[in-house]
């Protein structure tokens, strides 16, 4: 079945053209889907996607059994890996918890980790799931594959599969674990040079995209259609569990396309090609990012909500980039302080179109979310947009006034423009009962994970993207900032950035470890944003440039199921 996707935006008018003139141009790419989604918002439910759902729970007693019927720990480990890695451990989370605390209370409680085997691959996927999980387990048990000398083996390299899990067990490591950053060099090292004439097929796809995206960076349902091929290629796959995999995978699909259609259609309705023709017009893409933050069917409502804010994000990120003069960003900062209709007055038309819609978003969400007295939610999801818009205008007036600031001025300000502490605490409007407001006011504190979460953002967004942003005048990214107060070349700016990062991740890493400050379920929202992030922005601003990468991503998880 071929494909066809087009968006063709609408004519501006002779005055908006000649407005358009006098101002900056990004010259971004229009819509690749235009209203291909649209299709999906009126379709109802199909048979089959009833039927699929009373398949799925008949699989999913079968597989609670098999996983409680194996005895043995490695195969119990194997086991457990397969069934996150196929994008189907939400189904049985309490019963993998289980395992895994009988598996740490039988290694590390009673026997302090002293009688693990030799096995490279156990033990590297013993401490992946279980500081997965949040379990605190010492790098020392990594010690044992180590010469007298202090290095690794270097024997341990004839066991791919053992490199290769010991290289995905390195990306959880945490600040002062040494061992852990030889470990992830000599493994990256070994696995880099693999002759994959040595090895099966399945063993060498997964070593070939391993390199490119860590299974801890990358997004699970991402990392799930890609591995469920890889998986079936095995002589040794479970058919019970690929067969669930991919009933799995399909029916979400379908909710995922209907929901999509939804938020299509109000899209549509605000005519962003005509209203805002010099953003970004990347609604598709805004709901992927989404969905890489939660996927479940439960939480349909916070991804509408959350789609909705980024999209509408994204148009006013534009405004304050490039579109706006300052003196109508400094009228549209105060009317969202204001956040009252009666602000909308004053406004160009423009900004009222986009003042009016983005207080609408808001608006529907609260009537949509059982009040319950829970009715703080969206004051706290209001409070983090205007903060968001402050400093927005903070850099509008940078770069009006030709200011490259300090590092330290800049990442006050910057962090914040990364919207990643605004979509943190949108997330969690959509989480009901778990998101107390404790948790909320934890995210007003400033924890440490969701400033490490946005310097991951921000410097990994500046890195690729500051030289296409500076020919269209931009202020001054994080390397331009770098390079101007240390008087070093932008290649050395970027390799600083680029370590800043790893150090950011291990931050991250580390707050969810157990005991953790609010609920880890919660925690791993800000997680799946960091790891959105990692795959987006690793070789270029895919975001922006949508055409291909990105492409590809949201065909394979929005477009054509699997074959069953």
């Amino acid at each position: 079945m071929s494909l066809q996707i087009s968006a063709i935006p609408s004519s501006p008018s002779a005055k908006e053209v000649s407005l358009v003139a006098e101002r900056r141009s990004a010259s971004y790419h229009p819509s690749i889907w235009g209203d291909y989604f649209l299709r999906y918002d009126s379709d109802p439910c199909s048979r089959n996607f009833h039927d699929g759902e009373e398949q799925i729970e008949k699989l999913k007693e079968e597989v609670k059994k098999m996983v409680a019927a194996i005895v043995p720990t490695s195969q119990k480990l194997d086991l457990i890996d397969q069934i996150q890695r196929l994008g189907i451990a939400y189904h049985f989370q309490d019963v993998i918890d289980e395992q895994l605390e009988q598996i740490h209370k039988s290694y590390f409680e009673f026997n302090d980790g002293d009688h693990l085997c030799d096995d490279l691959h156990m033990v590297a996927l013993l401490f992946r799931l279980l500081r997965q999980r949040g379990y605190r387990i010492s790098r020392e048990i990594f010690e044992k594959f180590k010469d007298s000398e202090g290095n690794f083996r270097e024997s341990l390299a004839a066991d791919v599969g053992g490199m290769l899990s010991l290289y995905e067990a390195c990306h959880l490591r945490v600040h002062g674990e040494d061992v852990l950053d030889e470990a992830l060099s000599f493994a990256l090292t070994h696995i880099e040079s693999t002759d994959e004439n040595q090895v099966s097929p399945a063993l060498a796809k997964q070593v070939r995209h391993a390199l490119k995206q860590p299974i801890h960076k990358g997004l699970p349902r991402l990392e799930a259609r890609q591995y469920i091929p890889i998986y079936q290629e095995e002589p040794s796959h479970n058919e019970l569990l690929l067969s669930l995999a991919k009933l799995d995978f399909n029916l979400l699909q379908e909710q995922h396309q209907k929901e999509l259609g939804n938020i299509t259609r109000w899209w549509k309705e605000l005519d962003v090609a005509r209203n805002f023709p010099f953003a970004r017009d990347r609604l598709v893409e805004c709901y992927f990012w989404i969905i890489g933050v939660y996927f479940e069917p439960e939480f349909v409502l916070g991804r509408r909500l959350m789609t909705k804010v980024i999209a509408m994000t994204s148009i006013i990120d534009d405004i304050y980039d490039v579109y706006g003069t300052l003196e109508e960003l400094e009228l549209f900062t105060e009317a969202i302080e204001r956040w009252s209709t009666d602000a909308i007055d004053g406004l160009p038309k423009y900004m009222q179109v986009c003042y009016k819609a983005l207080l609408d978003v808001y608006d529907d969400a609260e009537k949509a979310i059982p009040e319950n007295g829970t009715s703080y939610r969206l004051y706290y999801a209001k409070e983090a947009m205007k903060k968001l818009v402050r400093a927005y205008f903070a850099e509008a007036k940078w770069f009006h006034q030709g200011h490259v600031p300090t590092m330290q001025e800049y990442m006050a300000v910057a962090l914040v423009t990364s919207a990643y502490e605004m979509l943190s605490t949108t997330s969690f409007v959509g989480m009901g009962d778990l998101a107390t407001k404790d948790a909320f006011d934890w995210l007003l504190g400033g924890p440490k994970m969701v400033k490490a979460s946005a310097t991951v953002c921000r410097f990994m967004d500046d890195i690729v993207s500051h030289q296409f942003e500076q020919k269209r005048g931009h202020v001054a990214s994080a390397v331009e900032c770098f390079v101007e107060q240390y008087g070093v070349t932008e290649q050395e700016a970027k390799d600083e950035l680029r370590r800043r990062v790893v150090e950011a991740w291990k931050d991250v890493n580390e707050e969810c470890l157990a005991p953790t400050a609010i609920p880890s379920q919660l925690l791993t929202l800000i997680l799946n944003l960091t790891r959105m992030i990692n795959v987006l922005y690793s070789d270029k601003d895919n975001y922006t440039h949508a055409e291909t990468k990105l492409k590809n991503y949201v065909t394979s998880l929005l477009i054509y199921p699997l074959a069953m």
